[in-house]
């Protein structure tokens, strides 16, 4: 088995307990995963990471595959293989943006419908195994911890961003009920700014600025924004009525 670059991706222990204190048929916070269905996403997440940012440094660039399409052999493995394949995937991404430190940080990359920098990919890496740390921990100090850092909510709005929200704007009826504008607050940080109509959604960090549709905190910010829930619904403070409330949190309905 591969070694896992630590030093470049620091969540990857907290993960890895948090999966091996668990049989792979438990449920998670992630509707409908158990334990083993996280791990194959996240096998799948970094053979795709790696083999997207590995084309465009050899100049050979491939399109990003769907989820279907990269998860369906690690569905086929039994649990000591397909956590074997996690490792080697993981060392492997390791190995790849290890050798893309070399380009601009600026340097755009395809990936998914959109574009990414160079340092994102391990970057989206390392919010993958913080969020999915929490789905099978719950709400747990050190979890909390870890989605509160400012790099998950920076990562969040403008690494991933607009498809986080595109979920949401399909349920949504925006052409009969009009176009909305939300603000997510957390006291000492920019707000998270949502609009959306019916043909476009936004997402940015601006300075607070009149009432928000939200407050909380910075951990439970980054789980609405991918459409999870904390356990305590008196995280969320709202006075923008249930109207205003209900198609935030519809459009905060994550992948």
């Amino acid at each position: 088995m591969d070694t896992v670059d630590i030093d470049r991706f620091p969540e990857f222990a907290p993960f890895a307990e948090a999966v091996q204190r668990r049989s792979p048929e438990t449920g998670t916070w992630c509707e409908a995963w158990t334990v083993r269905d996280i791990v194959i996403h996240q096998t799948g997440n970094a053979e795709e990471l790696a083999r997207v940012l590995a084309g465009h440094l050899t100049g050979e660039p491939v399109p990003t595959r769907g989820f279907e399409e990269r998860e369906q052999p690690y569905r086929a493995m039994n649990d000591a293989d397909l956590w074997t394949a996690f490792n080697d995937r993981m060392a492997h991404l390791g190995r790849v943006t290890a050798a893309a430190d070399e380009l601009p940080a600026d340097t755009d990359v395809a990936w998914t419908g959109r574009t990414m920098k160079v340092p994102w990919f391990a970057e989206h890496m390392r919010e993958e195994l913080v969020l999915h740390s929490w789905d099978i921990t719950g709400d747990g100090a050190p979890a909390r911890d870890r989605l509160a850092q400012p790099w998950m909510t920076d990562h969040s709005v403008y690494a991933v961003g607009v498809p986080l929200l595109r979920r949401g704007r399909e349920i949504l009826t925006l052409d009969e009920d009009g176009p909305m504008e939300a603000r997510i607050r957390v006291a000492g940080a920019d707000d998270v700014v949502v609009t959306a109509d019916a043909e476009t959604t936004a997402i940015t960090l601006a300075p607070p600025d009149g009432s928000a549709t939200i407050e909380t905190d910075a951990a439970t910010r980054v789980l609405l924004l991918w459409g999870r829930r904390p356990a305590d619904p008196g995280r969320i403070r709202s006075a923008a009525g249930p109207l205003e409330l209900g198609r935030l949190r519809t459009l905060l309905s994550g992948y």
